[in-house]
Formats: structure tokens, sequence, C-alpha cells
């Protein structure tokens, strides 16, 4: 680790010894050098010094790319149905239904029994993305649920409405909560990405709930899927590109590795979706190739995302370099 001179930090004097200074016959003591290479921090102690994460694959990646469909997609149904495009709003509220569904369901799994999500409602904390996600998860999961069952059966449709219209506000907050949530934690490829995160992670379901739409729509009547989807991959491919050249050492992970792999093909897959998809209502295989692609890249992401900030916590590099650059001013204070 490169320490700076000490005459250099912030409250301490030159050092005299080491400042240039006229010697004998007007001589400059300027030249000296230092017999060793400067320090540079390489391990600590050969630890880590954060316990990686344990979410665990498949679950926690599927369940951020369900849950950003939902909140997606209960958004595109309540516009749908504001334009009275009817189909669309019909497959969307299924779709934001079942995905908010299939998402708890694997998070339930993850936590290992039901009772523990229910314990995490018992309080509300307005500080704690984890207690405001929750709430979240489970406004959005009966939202939709009863939004999806009105239009399904026909009854209430005023209640549907209703419901719907209150899941196209929970539903923004659904796909964006968890990239708060990884960003509110020590890891550091989450918490130095907590400024593009919420994008990526809009993005991603953006075109993730817009290629589903497009799968499950006559293609007249999916123009407004084919335009989400268009604009989730080019904020997708844009979050991606600043994480990966704002972040210094720690875009790294993010490079590197399996995660790296990842997130190259997802960037391949948004682009080429994304670059589909405008054409993808003059063709059925192009609507098929776009979707699979756009849907193939998001959870691409998601895994990418994860995988990245196992491999962050597991480098102790990660975390002293950048408080390190703080310390000495070479890294931009939050």
């Amino acid at each position: 680790m490169r320490r700076p001179p000490r005459g250099d930090l912030p409250g301490h004097a030159a050092d005299p010894a080491t400042e240039a200074r006229p010697g004998r016959g007007g001589r400059r003591r300027s030249a000296e050098h230092a017999m060793v290479p400067e320090a540079e921090f390489r391990s600590y102690h050969g630890q880590p010094i954060l316990k990686r994460p344990v979410w665990h694959e498949p679950h926690m990646p599927l369940y951020l790319y369900l849950g950003g469909v939902s909140g997606a997609s209960s958004t595109l149904a309540a516009a749908a149905r504001a334009t009275g495009r009817h189909r669309l709003a019909l497959a969307t509220r299924i779709i934001a239904a079942l995905s908010g569904a299939a998402g708890s369901a694997l998070l339930v799994a993850e936590l290992g029994r039901p009772e523990r999500f229910l314990n995490m409602l018992r309080v509300i904390k307005p500080t704690s993305p984890m207690s405001l996600g929750s709430w979240i998860l489970a406004l959005q999961g009966g939202l939709t649920a009863a939004a999806a069952g009105s239009a399904v059966t026909g009854l209430l449709p005023a209640a549907g409405d209703l419901a719907g219209a209150a899941a196209a506000v929970t539903g923004p907050l659904m796909a964006t909560y968890t990239a708060v949530l990884v960003s509110d934690t020590a890891i550091p490829a989450w918490h130095e990405a907590r400024r593009e995160l919420p994008f990526l992670f809009a993005g991603s379901a953006l075109a993730g709930a817009g290629a589903l739409a497009m799968l499950t729509v006559p293609r007249p009547e999916a123009g407004p899927a084919r335009a989400i989807a268009t604009a989730g991959a080019a904020i997708e491919l844009a979050a991606e590109h600043a994480i990966t050249h704002r972040l210094g050492i720690v875009a790294e992970p993010y490079t590197t590795g399996s995660a790296g792999r990842l997130l190259r093909a997802a960037r391949l897959l948004a682009a080429a979706g994304g670059a589909l998809a405008p054409l993808a209502g003059r063709h059925r295989v192009l609507t098929a190739a776009s979707a699979l692609a756009l849907t193939a890249g998001a959870i691409c992401t998601r895994f990418a995302v994860l995988r990245a900030g196992r491999a962050s916590a597991a480098d102790p590099r990660y975390t002293v370099v950048p408080q390190r650059k703080r310390i000495y001013g070479t890294l931009e204070m939050p």
C-alpha cells in the first residue's frame, strides 16, 4: 500500500529531513532516494476481512430477477390498462403475479422456513432496507395477485383496477429495492456501486418484463413492451459501463472470473436483444430471439452481481485499498 509522504497528510507539517534544503556549498538534498521500494498492500495476513455473502444459487439471483420482472410488469400493466390495450394489460398482470409468487417462493426457500419471512413483517424500520423490502414484497405480492385474479375471472373489476393501480406504485420499488439492499452492506463490489446498481436493476427489470410481454401478446399490441425492452436494455448497458469504469480497483470483480464472464455475456445479450426488439413486430422469430436474449441477459446480470460481491469480499484488497485512498483524499468522498 503506497503511503504518501507525512507532509502530505492533513495536520502534519512537512518533514524537514525529506525537504529540499540548502547544504554545504549551496547544494540541495532533494535527490535522496528510498533504498527499498514503497510497500503495496497485498494481503491481510492471508485472510479475508469480510464474511462472504451466504446467499445461494440459483435462489437469490433468480429471486432478484423475478422480483424485478414483477415490479416492471405491474407498472406496464397499469399503463396498458389506462391506454386501452386489454390483451397487454391481462398478460402483464398475470406475469407480475406469477413472477412475484415464484420470487417469494425462492426467497422462502433461501430463508429455510416460511415463518422467518413472516417474522420480518412484525415491525417496520424505515432505516432498514431489509425491513422495508419485506413489506414492499408482501404488498406487491398481494396487489398483483388481486389484480391478476380480477382480470382472469372478471370479478370485481373496479377492485382489480384499484389493485393494479396500487401495484404500479409499488412496482418500481419492487424492481429496485434489492439493489439498495445489497448496496447497504460492507461488500465492496456492491457498496461502491451503490449509485449505479439501482439503475442496473431497473434497466434489467424493464428488459425482462418487456421480453416476457413480447412473447405473450400479439405483435400488433406489443409495441409498448418492445419500447420498454429496448429502453431497459439501454439503461442496463449504461449502468454496467459506469460500474466497470468508475469503481477503479473495485471494478475488478465485475470483469474477472465467472462474474466477468457472466457480465460480458449479459452485455452481449442485452445489446442483441435490445437491437432486435424494435424489429420484433415484423416477424415472430425476431420476437422470440429478442425476448430470449433479453431474458437470458437479465438473468446473467443478477448472477454476475452476486458473484462479484462474493469475489470482492474474499479478497481484502477491495476492502483496504479504497479505504486508504479515501483517507489520503485520492478517492472522491461520497
